[in-house]
């Protein structure tokens, strides 16, 4: 695992938010500071303008570095973004040594073969993750060195992204003067902060519902099985409320947040016109709800359509975990529950063993951000750095060289 002081970078559509942690184990996270401030340059993951998206997560690191006393070098950042595919991919090789030992050169060639992927033009390996070893037949192996066999198998997911917005986003970082240590998917981090381990091993989705994004990762058997990336989210939902009740969008956003509900019918008591929000405009309660439930049926639809099978009692017994900033709408999980038919609950980060300056990280919003924190303790993927050091995963690592050294 990662340990020592770490920082991590949340570059989201609308906040970006640094932190830097101290990480003695993983169970032993003590929170510095954090710095948050609102995005510019950003959106639904991808650079649109460097010269705003480098003021802005240059003010998130003073805000951290400020706050924390820990000047930052060198940072994880998350990366999420229409751009982002996977796929699980097996690999097969045979054990040709007499005593039928396996060992980590042959793990190094399995996976190897499973990373062995036609990849589209303008994307490169973001991640290859092993989710199990099959020995001789025998499946849900996971930790093989060390056994005996003739044949071992591996199925890895694997995530592409495209090098085009992943040197844009490093390279913003970069002419601050901050080295990007590795790239880790955003959902990746998500699941660190939200799921149970129990939820993992019998099958969960999760929808982190950003605010230009809706991130989506399955869990199945206690590892990743799927994994994608939906370019709606509550960006959108702001948009159609602007334009549904003729408001600017910034006096929308305030409106979706302080009264967004999507079960208004039981809100007992509720006025029925919203006055006073800003220089004198209004708008229907249940014109704005009505805008927010439709938005939010749809996106539910939209998760559906992005998995791998429509049997999704089979796929996730434990159901749907909401998470981000916009899980945070009234009466979400309620509707979820109607409307999909499975259980429902919103995932908020921290649980045992974080603590320090934790009283922002308690919201769904930051699920990312602490996330990528946890996902470096926990070690669920080597680092570039450690790559670059012969670890098991040489994609990302080769990638950053490939991009800035030639």
């Amino acid at each position: 695992m990662t340990k020592g002081i770490i920082s991590a970078i949340d570059v989201g559509t609308t906040k970006i938010a640094t932190i830097v942690a101290n990480v003695r184990s993983q169970d032993d996270i003590e929170v510095l500071g954090v710095g948050v401030v609102p995005s510019h340059g950003m959106h639904k993951g991808i650079v649109v303008n460097m010269d705003e998206a480098k003021e802005a997560i240059a003010t998130s690191i003073q805000e951290a570095q400020k706050i924390s006393g820990t000047r930052v070098d060198s940072v994880f950042v998350g990366v999420t973004g229409r751009h982002i595919s996977s796929i699980n991919n097996r690999g097969v090789v045979a054990i040709p040594r007499a005593d039928r030992l396996v060992r980590s050169e042959d793990l190094n060639r399995v996976l190897a073969a499973s990373r062995s992927v036609t990849v589209p033009e303008g994307k490169k390996l973001l991640h290859a993750i092993p989710r199990f070893y099959t020995l001789d037949g025998e499946e849900r192996v996971k930790r093989p060195v060390g056994m005996h066999g003739t044949r071992l198998d591996v199925e890895t997911h694997i995530i592409t992204a495209s090098v085009s917005s992943v040197q844009n986003l490093v390279k913003v970082i970069r002419s601050i003067g901050v080295q990007v240590e590795d790239l880790v998917l955003e959902p990746l981090a998500s699941g660190e902060a939200v799921l149970t381990a129990q939820e993992r091993e019998s099958g969960i989705i999760m929808a982190d519902v950003g605010g230009g994004t809706t991130d989506i990762a399955v869990f199945k058997d206690g590892d990743i099985y799927h994994t994608a990336i939906i370019p709606v989210a509550g960006y959108q939902i702001t948009s159609d409320i602007a334009i549904g009740l003729g408001l600017p969008f910034h006096v929308a956003e305030r409106m979706k947040k302080t009264y967004g509900n999507v079960t208004p019918g039981l809100d007992v008591g509720r006025e029925t016109e919203l006055t006073g929000i800003e220089n004198g405009h209004a708008a229907s309660y249940r014109e704005l709800c009505d805008i927010v439930r439709s938005r939010m049926e749809e996106l539910f639809e939209l998760i559906l359509l992005e998995l791998p099978t429509t049997d999704y009692q089979r796929l996730a017994p434990c159901g749907l975990v909401l998470t981000g900033g916009t899980a945070n709408l009234g009466g979400l999980v309620d509707l979820g529950k109607e409307h999909l038919h499975m259980p429902v609950r919103r995932g908020a980060p921290l649980g045992s063993g974080v603590y320090g300056i934790t009283d922002i990280l308690r919201d769904s919003a930051y699920s990312t951000t602490l996330g990528l924190v946890l996902w470096q303790a926990r070690n669920r993927e080597p680092s570039a750095w450690q790559q670059k050091r012969g670890g098991m995963f040489g994609g990302i690592a080769k990638l950053l060289r490939r991009l800035f050294h030639g």
